[in-house]
């Protein structure tokens, strides 16, 4: 219930933002009973309106959606073994960051009867708040609606500000996928690619592998600066070894 409640006002949020895109409310609530991925339904909503190729919407949509593989990689390792591929296509339809996060604090094997009525009621809040935001879309001024609108990005500030104030390794790369999508956006030429959404995948994969480069390379001063003290206190042992004999 609680994650229920706190899907509502979001995904009330995306169902003004699709009607104002022009989506029918049905059509709008449809893509949320089927999607329930937040950000990646943003993207891809926009990617239809702009006419985008379908590989440039699945690309864009992979990449936004990436978090949620590796969080089903890593749950793979808790549920009962021998679970059958249905019911774990049925369980990858409810992954997201709160599911995920309680799933992962399960003492036990996570089973699908738990998953399932785990992801019920998000589901319901998910798709209900659509609904409801769908058909109140006419109520709300212009812009008030664009007010409303913005609780979707919250929803990417919320994942990366705290996470950027622990890591600088995280701070550096969200600010470089930033510049990226403004060069990407504004500079003359270049922002032909933005038009079909290859823009934010060369600027999110760029800034992934940036930062990736950057772990590796402390990871190795790591290992050198281990080696080196591993060294010296071998050589220190051998001394006191042969100052006592």
């Amino acid at each position: 219930m609680p994650i229920c409640l706190g899907y509502f006002p979001v995904s009330f949020a995306f169902g003004i933002q699709a009607v104002k895109m022009g989506f029918a409310p049905l059509t709008a609530t449809l893509i949320s009973m089927t999607n329930m991925a937040s950000a990646g339904q943003l993207n891809g909503v926009t990617r239809m309106v702009e006419g985008a190729a379908f590989i440039s919407m699945a690309a864009t949509t992979f990449v936004v959606n990436m978090r949620y593989m590796l969080m089903s990689f890593s749950l793979t390792q808790k549920i009962v073994p021998g679970m059958p591929w249905y019911k774990r296509c049925i369980m990858a339809l409810g992954i997201c960051d709160e599911m995920f996060v309680i799933a992962s604090m399960e003492e036990k094997d996570v089973t699908f009867g738990f998953y399932a009525g785990l992801m019920t009621m998000p589901m319901v809040g998910w798709t209900t708040g659509t609904l409801a935001g769908a058909l109140a879309s006419g109520l709300f001024s212009p812009a008030l609606q664009g007010c409303l609108g913005m609780a979707l990005y919250c929803m990417f500030i919320a994942i990366i500000i705290p996470e950027a104030r622990k890591s600088r390794k995280v701070a550096a790369v969200s600010v470089l996928a930033i510049v990226l999508s403004c060069i990407f956006t504004y500079v003359p030429i270049i922002n032909v690619l933005s038009k079909g959404g290859w823009g934010m995948i060369i600027a999110a994969i760029t800034a992934a592998a940036m930062g990736a480069t950057i772990k590796e390379v402390k990871r190795r001063r790591r290992s050198a600066q281990n080696a080196i003290d591993t060294s010296g206190r071998n050589k220190q042992e051998y001394t006191h070894t042969v100052a006592h004999s």
